[in-house]
């Protein structure tokens, strides 16, 4: 018969103090995860370690894997483990495009997991709505810097949840920001930006046509819908040698051909991008890749290499990034007694 190897049990010791593992689960519903209190440069520290780590392979995520009830949607399982972080944990997250206007209810929502890595069991059940749409502008603001650090204007399209958090995250990196462009389809969805935002920030946020934005600024990202259309709001023509474009919405929003043109094309993953291609969400087939966001912030690949490259960096989020934010959360809920224990 052959031993039972020995495990490192430091963290599952810990845990046990606080829940009954392979008994109970801990729930957190999204009031209790943003209860919480983690920051925003907690959120960054956080998501650049897992980008770190994803870079350095560090970690075992496979691509997302999805079914799809409708022709516009998705529900994506999202598992992922970060040794360094004791994280380990999947993401079942869903976006309905069309969620808003048919029933007045986010375009996205959905649940995270975290399991015990001694064991297995599952140690707690969560809303991921509030840790993606931190974590999703936190990438993109990391890439940001590291792609293009002296910029000076930021233009951001879609001004929904995506947008609000993209525009409070970037003056965490861009210091000398001097001017934030914003767009969106819905002006009512621009003026709530501006009412949130531009009281926390000296950086002034303008109102501005894509063609006026994409001509104007240094950086660029977009976070609108994902649809398998190329709407090619921005064209090819506005955009000039020197840009840096971080879509977190796939190739939606922007002219195809900028991507297939662009100097460098960065992914924060590969094998995801490969996945989405495959299912048409590249009409024109996948730009070639340069290399990954993480390997860029853990120095492995070379990002920005002179002022006069146009770098397209395409971030449509990674389950690392989710397990080791959600664990943080996890780890601050056993301390504060927060949540509520539920039986297995």
């Amino acid at each position: 018969m052959s031993q039972i190897p020995e495990l490192d049990l430091t963290d599952r010791n810990w845990v046990a103090k606080y829940i009954d593992l392979g008994k109970e689960v801990l729930y957190l519903t999204q009031q209790e995860v943003i209860g919480m209190g983690l920051t925003q440069e907690d959120i960054l520290k956080l998501t650049e370690h897992a980008l770190i780590s994803h870079g350095k392979k560090e970690y075992e995520m496979p691509a997302k894997i999805g079914v799809h009830p409708l022709p516009e949607v998705f529900f994506h399982a999202m598992p992922a483990y970060v040794p360094s972080k004791n994280a380990c944990g999947m993401k079942w997250i869903e976006c309905y495009p069309y969620n808003i206007q048919r029933f007045q209810l986010p375009q996205t929502t959905g649940l995270l997991i975290l399991n015990d890595i001694a064991s297995g069991v599952p140690m707690a059940i969560m809303d991921c709505a509030w840790i993606t749409a931190m974590r999703t502008p936190a990438v993109t603001v990391l890439a940001a810097a590291a792609l293009h650090p002296d910029a000076e204007t930021f233009g951001m399209f879609g001004c929904g949840v995506q947008g609000i958090e993209h525009v409070n995250y970037v003056v965490h990196t861009l210091k000398k920001l001097k001017k934030i462009y914003i767009y969106d389809i819905n002006e009512a969805a621009m003026d709530n930006l501006i009412k949130i935002c531009q009281p926390k920030l000296d950086v002034p946020i303008v109102k501005g046509t894509p063609e006026e934005i994409a001509k104007s600024c240094e950086v660029m990202s977009s976070a609108t819908i994902i649809i398998k259309e190329c709407l090619s709001v921005v064209k090819d023509e506005w955009v000039s040698q020197g840009q840096t474009i971080l879509p977190a919405d796939l190739n939606t929003f922007w002219d195809p051909v900028t991507q297939r043109r662009a100097d460098k094309y960065i992914v924060d993953s590969i094998a995801e991008h490969e996945l989405f291609a495959g299912m048409g969400y590249f009409p024109d087939g996948l730009p070639k890749v340069c290399c990954e966001t993480g390997e860029v912030l853990a120095g492995i690949a070379k990002g920005r290499e002179n002022k006069d490259q146009l770098i397209v960096c395409s971030n449509i989020g990674m389950s690392v990034c989710d397990v080791v934010v959600a664990r943080e959360v996890f780890n601050r809920a056993l301390e504060k007694g927060a949540g509520r224990k539920l039986p297995l």
